[in-house]
């Protein structure tokens, strides 16, 4: 007996230092995040330091200082930004830059990211998605005299760079599988002998790891000094803790092995501490300028619907978003979590007359690279695709990103819905949540680094954390914490009874059977316990699928006993109806706006099928609306020489057609108001006469 209560009090002791520990985990993974970020500081300042008596590239270390100062290329690159690019200034995020090598804060733009790289150093880019990550690669390459070599992940996406380069006049190619043999042939003698113009090539990790052929090329290149510079774009795919990790990735750092003397720039959209200390290490680059930009983007607005556990209903209510809000066929990407999911969408999204087609890794290349041709080219509105779709994609006038299913991460998210208004536009991001989507996540990401943290985190930000410019900032929701200790009791004391071992669908209907709530309510519930790890997911493997079960968490048992109590934060819509969400300024196109839409798409179509938005982009259509210019020197000065010399013809054309009917139209009116003050005169002195 002694010896029993000896034991039952060493294990209640056991117990609440297991408790205290659990509360700690939290913070200290905040605090390992911190440590992270600020090793990652402390390394590349240790690295300046011990470079600072070296020289770097075979040239003497500079401090961030002269990045900003003047270069003897600041008037050509100029020159070829607006006059090449088209591209009259920065955006406002691409100014919003911060480094880390010696003054972690201080702003700079993304001519200083040039400049680094025109000096000969390597530099990591981390730029939020819509940035202009490809023009920190590309003008360096057009003022370059080599060649530019650009390792990117996509086949759509180098389709889309090399397309949009060569309606600018700049000699870019690429080097893949559907590559015609004249094309390689040609590319191989310019790598090899100098022959031909070649400024810019393009190729797929695949190739750099697997064609020994090319990398022989790519060496004599290199030893005649024709290689001027390597881009490693979605960089963050070298990294495992990366979300989008690609094997071949890992070998890149073979191109600093064998070309250590030319500058490498790496570029991404989202990376983590962990990540960048990763990739640093990987593609050989420790001493690297870091450009870190802010993330934020105040023309994408953030919002999260409650999705319906109907699935036609969810459909109607997308298709009449599109349809209601962009009647003008605005450009948009609807996110599915399945390839099934992704055809059953896009076929009901058509019977409810919108454009729509899928997009997914079982189609043949041929099929995909015809629905997203279709698409770029604006004859599709809706691209439905899974995650297999839009890395780096080079639409810049998508208008919306709606995500039918919950991704598997922010940072996914993040990456997903910053596809939209690339073009510095107002654009809308639209979640469509039911915590019902979460176990088919669950189920896949849990074998993953931290794969069920990361969801966790996104599920978080549906059902409590909706931060930004997002739907809990711009209506009426509020934040309210509720005891949810007594139905926890309820819910444990159910899984004792022998649900424990349900699948998380089967336990939701179960739980019905003894409960009044719906089906969304006891969804939610279930998850902000697991949230609060109240609750757990356990998963087992079958021969067809990974299966996830709700099983008890570690506070199970305080709570049971009444020892923790168990708070909940749940979002409430307020009553105020007259208080809604905050929308998007949509302005409907004006005349000229549209005849200007419906000229690129012709310019396009007779100029080899290049995009419609690299003959004009939407900042130039709405330049040209309102500055109505009618000699080429005035167009000039908006679009720049190469596009003039190009189009300026056809937009002139329409431009004094448009300002003609204008003056028609303004004598017109002017001719029926002087008709109507000659009525109103006669009128009054009849009524004179009268008198």
């Amino acid at each position: 007996m002694y010896e029993e209560d000896n034991i039952q009090g060493e294990l209640l002791l056991v117990q609440a230092e297991l408790d205290d520990i659990q509360g700690q985990i939290s913070a200290l993974i905040d605090r390992q995040e911190e440590l992270y970020e600020r090793e990652s500081q402390l390394k590349a300042m240790l690295e300046v330091s011990k470079a600072s008596n070296n020289t770097i590239n075979n040239t003497p270390s500079v401090g961030p200082k002269d990045w900003s100062g003047s270069f003897l290329w600041d008037s050509r690159a100029d020159d070829v930004r607006f006059n090449v690019f088209g591209i009259s200034s920065y955006r406002q995020n691409q100014r919003e830059v911060s480094f880390f090598i010696l003054h972690p804060f201080k702003h700079i733009a993304t001519f200083q990211i040039i400049n680094a790289i025109m000096s000969g150093r390597d530099v990591l880019v981390i730029m939020a998605a819509g940035g202009g990550k490809s023009l920190c690669y590309q003008l360096p390459a057009v003022l370059h005299d080599g060649i530019t070599l650009v390792v990117s992940p996509l086949l759509s996406l180098i389709q889309d760079q090399v397309m949009g380069l060569a309606a600018l006049g700049i000699q870019a190619y690429m080097l893949a599988s559907t590559t015609n043999k004249e094309v390689e042939k040609f590319v191989y003698k310019a790598l090899d002998k100098g022959e031909g113009e070649l400024k810019i090539l393009y190729v797929t990790p695949e190739k750099i790891s697997k064609s020994k052929r090319f990398m022989s090329k790519l060496e004599k290149c290199h030893h005649a000094g024709r290689l001027s510079l390597i881009a490693i774009d979605e960089a963050h795919c070298c990294s495992q803790w990366g979300h989008d990790f690609r094997p071949d990735y890992k070998n890149l750092g073979i191109l600093k092995v064998q070309f250590p003397s030319v500058p490498m720039i790496a570029l991404t959209a989202t990376a983590t501490s962990k990540v960048q200390i990763d990739l640093i290490e990987m593609l050989h680059i420790p001493r690297c300028v870091k450009f870190v930009s802010t993330i934020n983007r105040p023309n994408l607005f953030y919002k999260v619907f409650e999705k319906s556990p109907v699935g036609k209903v969810v459909i109607d209510e997308i298709a009449n978003f599109i349809s209601e809000s962009y009647p003008n066929n605005e450009s948009g990407i609807v996110y599915c979590f399945s390839r099934k999911e992704c055809e059953q969408v896009a076929k009901e999204l058509s019977e409810r007359g919108i454009l729509a087609d899928y997009y997914h890794a079982d189609m043949d290349v041929i099929s995909r690279e015809k629905v997203h041709m279709r698409w770029s080219k604006s004859k599709l509105q809706v691209i439905v695709g899974t995650v297999a779709f839009g890395m780096g994609i080079n639409k810049p006038d998508v208008r919306f990103v709606i995500h039918h299913s919950l991704s598997k991460s922010m940072e996914t998210y993040y990456q997903e819905s910053g596809r939209a208004g690339r073009d510095g536009l107002p654009s809308e991001c639209i979640l469509y949540y039911r915590p019902g989507d979460v176990p088919r996540q669950s189920s896949m990401v849990f074998y993953e680094n931290c794969g069920l943290q990361n969801l966790y985190d996104i599920v978080r930000y549906c059902q409590f954390l909706l931060v930004g410019m997002c739907d809990n900032c711009t209506s009426s929701l509020e934040l309210k914490e509720i005891d949810a200790t007594r139905c926890s009791n309820e819910s444990i004391d159910l899984k004792k009874e022998g649900i424990e071992q349900l699948v998380v669908q089967l336990i939701l209907d179960r739980v019905l059977v003894y409960n009044s709530p719906s089906t969304a309510t006891i969804e939610t519930f279930i998850w902000s316990t697991s949230l609060v790890t109240l609750n757990k997911e356990e998963f087992q493997h079958t021969a067809y699928a990974t299966n996830a079960y709700v099983a008890l968490g570690p506070l199970w048992k305080p709570a049971l006993q009444g020892n923790r109590p168990v708070k909940l934060s749940v979002a409430f819509h307020s009553q105020d109806k007259g208080s809604g969400s905050k929308r998007t300024k949509r302005n409907q196109m004006s005349n000229l706006e549209a005849k200007l839409d419906d000229l690129r798409r012709e310019l396009s179509s007779s100029n080899g099928g290049v995009f419609p938005h690299a003959v004009l982009s939407a900042q130039q259509i709405s330049l040209l609306n309102r500055q109505k210019p009618t000699t080429v020197a005035e167009l000039e000065k908006l679009i720049g020489k190469v596009k003039t010399g190009k189009y300026g013809s056809a937009i002139i054309e329409l431009m004094l057609l448009h300002v003609d009917s204008e003056v028609a139209g303004g004598k017109a009116c002017a001719s029926k108001r002087q008709k109507k003050d000659k009525e109103d005169v006669i009128c009054v002195e009849s009524n004179e006469e009268d008198v």
